[in-house]
């Protein structure tokens, strides 16, 4: 069954605010959650249960799948520098 994606509106406003071609990779990589949200590449954050890291370049892309909903949560999509700043107990992906 395919799972819905949506974008938190930090999430929405990072991707606009990247360059056209790492948006174009980014998105291609958001269109295949769609079919399986724990995709190779993906890796599970410690502590945080259903929360995913997806690696595309030099870039992060912060998730949460809920299952029961069939949906995936869109976080964070920000360099690897600053995508984990600002998290500390903040609860799933902030």
């Amino acid at each position: 069954m395919a799972y819905a994606v949506d974008l938190k509106p930090a999430a929405a406003r990072d991707l606009r605010k990247l360059p056209q071609d790492v948006r174009r990779r980014i998105v291609l990589r958001i269109d295949a959650l769609v079919a399986d949200p724990t995709l190779a590449g993906a890796e599970a954050l410690k502590g945080e249960p259903d929360c995913f890291r997806l690696r595309v370049g030099e870039y992060r892309i912060l998730y949460q799948i809920e299952r029961k909903a069939h949906a995936v949560l869109i976080a964070r999509i920000r360099h690897r520098r600053e995508v984990y700043r600002g998290l500390g107990g903040k609860g799933p992906l902030g």
